[in-house]
């Protein structure tokens, strides 16, 4: 066989098998998103929170002088709190959302009249966990490197004016301003949240964007097969007993 067919040939198994190749990572990528992994955890939300043993007041009522009283005084995190990270990446050529969260948060909030005076929240950094192991391997190490910085932290740096008071089962939006540490990093932050009092508690939900090299954190892409946006959202539902 002349030589120049037989390196047609190569050049043509090669291509063959690259093709190959591609459309079995595409291909593998897809059926794990859209058949395996299934769709991303929907965003945190007071939305998720299943309140209807508490009967709702009509908008617009307020609460009584008693319930001032009683919303006084200092809150902690309980059980159902959820904190974690939503980002959008491509898989392999296919779109996908990553998300990690975690209960794993301790924290308070103090209340006096009807103004939030103060708030600290404290994340374990290493148990937030994705849908994936690889994901979270590169998050723990390379990404936020939680043995250097095992923690997060966001603490209130503002007043939050409560009034007037919502009625219980009525969910109101506000504004906070606060220091965020991420990656030994501290940067100041103002997002949205939206707030519940309902069943003794105080249910607080809300995101806050994210820009990866405002805290120096490493971009999460993985070349060749994992692209991502540089910035994400940290979100947070967060349930607070008196």
């Amino acid at each position: 066989m002349p030589r120049h067919r037989r390196t047609r040939r190569l050049v043509a198994w090669l291509v063959g098998a690259a093709v190959a190749v591609v459309v079995l990572v595409v291909g593998g990528a897809f059926v794990y998103i859209h058949f395996i992994s299934g769709p991303a955890p929907a965003p945190l939300s007071l939305k998720n929170l299943k309140s209807s043993s508490t009967p709702s007041a009509p908008a617009g009522t307020t609460a009584s002088r008693g319930s001032t009283r009683l919303l006084a005084g200092t809150w902690r995190v309980t059980s159902g709190s959820i904190v974690g990270y939503r980002v959008n990446e491509v898989l392999a050529g296919q779109n996908n959302v990553a998300v990690g969260r975690t209960s794993d948060i301790s924290g308070t909030m103090t209340i006096k009249g009807t103004t939030v005076t103060a708030a600290s929240f404290t994340v374990a950094m290493d148990t937030i966990k994705s849908d994936e192991s690889e994901r979270d391997a590169q998050f723990n190490g390379r990404i936020m490197d939680t043995a250097a910085y095992p923690t997060g932290t966001l603490t209130l740096t503002a007043p939050i004016s409560l009034a007037p008071l919502p009625a219980d089962g009525v969910i109101r939006h506000y504004n906070a301003t606060g220091d965020l540490t991420l990656h030994g990093h501290t940067r100041s932050v103002t997002f949205a949240m939206e707030a519940e009092r309902a069943d003794g508690e105080i249910d607080v939900s809300g995101s806050i964007p994210i820009l990866f090299s405002d805290w120096d954190i490493s971009n999460p892409s993985f070349a060749p097969f994992v692209t991502t946006q540089n910035h994400g959202e940290l979100e947070f539902l967060i349930r607070f007993a008196g």
